[in-house]
């Protein structure tokens, strides 16, 4: 079956009847949208005032492969190569996460806290900082020194491109964090941020293809018998390089919250584990 003319209309419905062997009509439709805005050119809120326009055959042929790549699970944002992340236009490839909406709230909520607050002095680390989104999101809205370290080269090179596509100016740094020589090196900070990998191998079962087939498993998984292995790290690490008041934010598996926030309540004036927009137990906030 052909598609019936190089009309945007045409295509669109060729394409989305490919697609939902694969997704439910409303994501087919959304899907093929996002691919055609890409391709073509068109803002993809202004896509339906061109139904009738006609592309070239170069651009159908690249909506073709990307549908190809569709069919085969792969996230659009790795097909398109970026992604939006609050105000931000972020490039992503398979060595770094897809952001997820949980993790904007988790930057919002940040946000918020140091609103109207002089920010000038601090200093603030983003932990597994991947494609750079939260520090980057935290930097644009502050006068802080903004610090992210990954173990991976390849995220960091994505990183360091995000900051110059959005001209926030962040400092960028391959770190093991598991490594506590290499931790150690670092210096002291008022606010710590992470997200870490923290699905248990346990719950792939849960997962779903796309994010199983081709998102980086080093930063989504850890081991069932030590859950919490990034989250002990960072505690370990806050008692020699969290400067007093600090604070520490956290995005937390939420089967393991209690658990969570329990390693870090020795120390801490207080721990507060928040809810996420699903209801669901998602982040934790440490002050000291």
């Amino acid at each position: 079956m052909k598609v019936a003319s190089n009309k945007i209309s045409d295509i669109i419905k060729h394409y989305q009847t490919m697609l939902n062997k694969n997704y439910d009509n409303n994501s087919s439709n959304q899907l093929i949208r996002e691919l055609i805005s890409f391709y073509i050119k068109i803002p993809f809120n202004e896509l339906s005032l061109n139904f009738d326009k006609r592309i070239s055959e170069s651009q159908l042929l690249d909506i073709h492969f990307g549908t190809k790549r569709l069919l085969k699970n792969e996230p659009i944002q790795y097909i398109i190569g970026e992604t939006e992340f609050l105000d931000l236009t972020l490039k992503v490839n398979k060595h770094t996460l897809i952001p997820r909406p949980e993790t904007e709230e988790l930057a919002l909520i940040i946000e918020k806290s140091l609103k109207n607050k002089p920010t000038n002095e601090l200093k603030i680390l983003d932990i597994g900082t991947g494609s750079g989104c939260i520090a980057l999101s935290i930097q644009k809205i502050s006068n802080a020194e903004v610090i992210g370290i990954d173990f991976s080269a390849e995220a960091l090179l994505i990183a360091r491109e995000n900051s110059e596509l959005n001209n926030v100016p962040v400092k960028f740094k391959q770190v093991d964090f598991l490594s506590k020589e290499e931790r150690d090196n670092l210096p002291n900070f008022d606010i710590i941020i992470s997200n870490p990998p923290y699905v248990q191998n346990s719950e792939k079962s849960l997962m779903q293809k796309n994010v199983l087939d081709f998102e980086p498993e080093s930063a989504l998984f850890v081991e069932n018998n030590n859950p919490l292995i990034f989250y002990k790290a960072i505690e370990e690490f806050a008692k020699s390089h969290l400067n007093n008041g600090g604070c520490i934010w956290l995005e937390i598996n939420e089967y393991l919250s209690k658990e969570t926030a329990i390693l870090f309540e020795d120390r801490s004036t207080d721990v507060e584990i928040i809810n996420d927009f699903r209801d669901k137990s998602r982040f934790i906030k440490v002050t000291y």
